[in-house]
């Protein structure tokens, strides 16, 4: 296993920083890695505490009476310069439980109200986004959405589209747009089960 030595912060921003982490390798070779974190200081990054506490909440639900839309969001990011389709998600706040969380967070991008499912704990405890970059982890929460699509409660630094997607429009999504990653898998399920949370039941 590797030995880390140090760790240095190097800016410090309200929801994301840079930090640099000297090490060595399990070959005794020097390491010099940088990672971004959710972390606020070193004492509460991941590679300190040791524990994996969720930073973020992602949103897989559904729409209509059918059950036959699933609710996405059309976002501007500035890492790609471009669109991509997402569930929506955001992060879960001090103090607060990533369920209730994920509730704020879908009437906040959407103006949606969500109605969680309860599932195994398998398939919603925090996972790691993309771990050769940061230590960001995020649960997964699954339900059902209903109500009016509003932007009335998005923050203005956002560009959020709600789009609320048949199956036919995601095929096309799928084939033609970005997508993230985890949403893509999600939207894979979504084609192929009737019924679109009936992976959940794996663990029974």
């Amino acid at each position: 296993m590797g030995k880390i030595h140090d760790v240095e912060k190097l800016t410090d921003n309200r929801f994301v920083n840079l930090y640099h982490v000297k090490a060595t390798s399990v070959h005794d070779t020097p390491v010099s890695y940088y990672v971004a974190s959710r972390a606020r200081s070193i004492e509460q990054m991941k590679l300190k505490t040791g524990k994996n506490t969720p930073d973020g909440v992602i949103i897989y639900s559904v729409y209509g009476e059918k059950r036959d839309r699933v609710v996405l969001v059309k976002q501007y990011r500035y890492t790609l310069g471009d669109y991509i389709y997402e569930f929506p998600a955001g992060l879960v706040e001090p103090g607060e439980d990533f369920r209730d969380g994920a509730v704020r967070e879908l009437y906040e991008e959407t103006g949606l109200k969500l109605e969680p499912l309860p599932v195994n704990p398998a398939y919603e405890r925090p996972f790691f986004t993309t771990v050769g970059m940061t230590d960001e982890s995020c649960a997964a929460v699954y339900g059902y959405a209903s109500g009016e699509i509003s932007t009335q409660a998005q923050e203005d630094t956002e560009e959020i589209e709600v789009v609320l997607a048949d199956r036919e429009e995601v095929k096309r999504i799928l084939r033609e747009e970005n997508v993230a990653i985890m949403c893509a898998y999600m939207l894979m399920h979504f084609l192929k089960d009737e019924e679109p949370f009936a992976f959940l039941d794996m663990m029974k």
